[in-house]
């Protein structure tokens, strides 16, 4: 009987969460996309500073919507084009139907049409400047991390399409992380990837996604570089796992805090790369940095904290996370009690009556501000990943 309610409560949520997702037509504002506002485009005497992240932090932490009155308009993101085209591999995989292969290959064509040119491989960034302590980002600026996203969604496509071009568009990627990025190497000479072309920050969950993308395309090419490369990036931040389990999120000094969904994103990869090149050197690291992960971040009121060391803020984000990870690493069973709770927690508290999902829950104060790439697109992998994985009767809309 629990099971039924659950099960109920997941899809009504999730159809919920869809229709308001297809009605904005999957466009939408991001935490991050201050710096597209046509005022501050006119500054351009203190562009590059640290005034341009006091811009970009103030729209990500203020509760109210100001960027209406700053002309920041709402814009596709190609990550939420990765998210979503993975959420619609997962429900045609659970319940093949016309509505979500149209899906498919729609998000597929965005994909394509949104590729940066001028670099070795198929690549893609955020459709914002971003700028952070470590570096300054121009929009479409190619990333590992959304390039690695994309290229992964184009792969879950390619399992269902069979379509040599889209295998072709992901592996070129790879040429993108092997050629265009930097390399830092420990005194072992294991490689960390860079999180873009125009720096060398060493950030953990960044250069594993990257590895992991090597990993999986090993899988469909058995090039042997690929799974070198990817096998010394994993020995590199495995390297750097702390005691406990835990990785910090990077190298630099104000990269030292542990985070939730980065610390998914870490587990997620080494299950990855353990599944696709069935080497399983790194298997403790996972089962070290997995227990950590799910007795840390999650609470027994099923609330999922940011920091390991702090509730605040509840961020959507690291729910999602949750489900990729455990699918991931196929413990969906052993913890469904736990993931019930955390999920009726989060829908009570975190889903708003039109079906998208708030951003934050902070101390003080909620930001239900409907962030597309951060969390409508990223509940949706979430959920169609737990729907798919536990075979959810769902009858996808016409």
């Amino acid at each position: 009987m629990k099971n039924n309610y659950f099960n109920h409560l997941i899809m009504n949520s999730f159809m919920r969460l869809q229709f308001y997702c297809e009605n904005e037509n999957f466009k939408g504002y991001d935490p991050y996309d201050g710096l597209n506002s046509s005022i501050f485009l006119f500054i351009k005497n203190i562009k590059k500073t640290f005034f341009n992240i006091y811009w970009i932090q103030f729209f990500k932490r203020c509760p109210i919507n100001f960027r209406k009155i700053f002309f920041i308009k709402k814009s596709y993101n190609p990550k939420s084009f990765a998210l979503f085209l993975s959420g619609y591999c997962n429900l045609y995989k659970n319940n093949p139907q016309d509505v979500s292969f149209k899906k498919i290959n729609y998000f597929i064509d965005k994909i394509i049409k949104t590729q940066i040119n001028g670099y070795s491989g198929a690549c893609w960034g955020y459709n914002f400047d971003w700028s952070s302590r470590a570096f300054f980002l121009k929009k479409n600026t190619p990333t590992i991390v959304v390039s690695s996203f994309i290229a992964n969604a184009l792969l879950d496509a390619y399992e269902i399409t069979n379509d040599k071009n889209i295998l072709n568009i992901a592996r070129s990627t790879c040429d993108f992380i092997i050629i265009d990025l930097h390399r830092t190497y420990d005194d072992n000479n294991n490689l960390c990837f860079s999180y873009s072309p125009n720096d060398n920050t060493v950030v953990y969950n960044a250069s594993l996604l990257g590895a992991a993308l090597l990993a999986r395309l090993y899988h469909y090419t058995q090039e042997r570089e690929l799974y070198i490369l990817s096998k010394s990036a994993f020995a590199f931040c495995c390297n750097v796992q702390n005691d406990n389990g835990s990785w910090k999120y990077g190298f630099l000094k104000h990269h030292n805090w542990i985070d939730n969904f980065h610390t998914g994103y870490i587990l997620t990869c080494l299950a990855n790369y353990e599944k696709y090149t069935l080497d399983n050197q790194f298997n403790p690291n996972l089962k070290k940095g997995f227990d950590f992960y799910i007795n840390t971040f999650f609470t027994i009121q099923g609330e999922s904290k940011y920091y390991d060391n702090s509730l605040y803020p509840i961020d959507t984000h690291s729910v999602a996370q949750l489900l990729v990870t455990l699918q991931s690493i196929n413990n969906f069973k052993q913890y469904q009690l736990k993931v019930q709770k955390i999920l009726e927690w989060t829908i009570k508290n975190m889903q708003s009556k039109k079906g998208f999902f708030y951003y934050q829950i902070h101390k003080y104060y909620k930001i239900k501000i409907p962030y597309m790439r951060w969390t409508q697109a990223w509940m949706f992998y979430g959920l169609t990943t737990y729907i798919n994985y536990n075979k959810l009767n769902f009858n996808n809309r016409v």
